[in-house]
């Protein structure tokens, strides 16, 4: 079995798939707006500063241990603090929060970096990284690695502390929009 492991570690691409041309960024967007994603706020803080923007792109990686992955373009603030502190809080928006989501995807007019913190009430869990609170789930991390992926950075968390409620409707993004997604199933 560690051989057939070994193997798939060792494992190089079909050259002739490497020559295959990959569809267009507009073409990969719009087929993306049809993945139903939960949607989340991702903060970090470093040297007095805050910032956090909302993000699909986190996904679990393992259980045990308890490891997330996250993708932040480099170009923004909450990247650089990521980097600079070693944490990040993955905060997963309930549907009343619809308009921290607004705020933090820079879709609320005059509203930018620190002033977005005005959107909810924030408190700190292991971290330095703010935490919604109400939010559906938060995932305090320390990044373990980093690894460059054209226009973001992957970050692979350690999660140190979690905080959830039971109640409330997710918040999802699917079609251009936020739409409430009910926890409980339909009869």
């Amino acid at each position: 079995m560690n051989a057939q492991i070994n193997q798939r570690l060792d494992w190089t691409p079909n050259p002739g798939l490497a020559e295959l041309p990959t569809v267009s960024p507009e073409d990969h967007r719009y087929g993306m707006r049809h993945f139903a994603l939960g949607v989340t706020v991702i903060t970090a803080a470093a040297g007095g500063r805050r910032a956090g923007l909302t993000a699909t792109a986190v996904c679990s990686v393992t259980a045990d241990p308890p490891r997330l992955v996250v993708f932040i373009n480099k170009n923004v603030q909450a990247s650089e603090l990521i980097l600079a502190s070693g944490a990040l809080s993955v905060n997963v928006l309930a549907a009343e929060q619809e308009d921290v989501a607004r705020a933090f995807a820079g879709m609320v007019k005059d509203v930018h970096g620190e002033d977005r913190f005005g959107y909810g009430h924030w408190s700190a869990l292991q971290t330095e990284a703010p935490c919604l609170d109400g939010a559906l789930a938060n995932f305090d991390c320390r990044v373990i690695k980093v690894f460059d992926e054209s226009t973001h950075h992957a970050f692979l968390c350690e999660v140190l502390a979690t905080r959830e409620r039971q109640d409330g409707a997710a918040l999802i993004y699917l079609n251009g929009a936020f739409r409430a997604m009910s926890q409980v199933p339909e009869a």
